[in-house]
């Protein structure tokens, strides 16, 4: 488990579009906002990635940058990015069981008779600020229930207006 208002781990993997994340390189104004999702397989991330993906503006307004990350292999990101609507949300794919380990994330294991892939990470959202330590976690073990984006926002908004620290940190 990550601990509020210490460093977390690095991340460099592949977007879809052709180019590369790395999380250490990000310069958001406010937060780094990654939005961990179990993969292609799964309808309830289409729903709430779409969502992401269609108030993306709220975020960046805000002066957050968004994106969104899973084991998905790069075939099987390039079909979340070619038929779900997540709008500029960028995909980034091929996130190790290592690093989602690191990052404290459920991981589950293909069932029978599924489109599951044999092993994915379960959901999570993470407010990183630009210097990498962590502001705020949520992390699930199934699909379920994931935070309310005009509640998120919300919180966003008083943090940022009312200088409200990183809660957590006696973990």
């Amino acid at each position: 488990m990550l601990t509020p208002g210490q460093p977390v781990p690095d991340l460099e993997l592949p977007l879809t579009i052709d180019a590369r994340f790395h999380l250490s390189r990000q310069e958001p104004e406010n937060y780094t906002m990654l939005v961990f999702y179990r993969g292609k397989h799964c309808p309830v991330c289409k729903r709430y990635l779409e969502e992401i993906g269609g108030r993306l503006e709220d975020f960046t307004s805000r002066g957050v940058n968004a994106f969104a990350i899973s084991m998905d292999s790069e075939d099987r990101a390039m079909v979340v990015d070619s038929d779900w609507e997540t709008h500029d949300l960028p995909l980034v794919h091929s996130l190790t069981e290592d690093q989602a380990r690191q990052w404290g994330l459920y991981i589950s294991g293909k069932r029978e008779g599924s489109e599951e892939p044999k092993i994915f990470s379960e959901p999570a959202l993470f407010l990183v600020k630009p210097n990498m330590s962590l502001h705020f976690s949520v992390v699930q073990s199934a699909p379920f229930t994931r935070p309310p984006l005009d509640e998120l926002l919300q919180g966003i908004d008083y943090t940022l207006d009312n200088d409200y620290p990183t809660r957590g940190t006696l973990t």
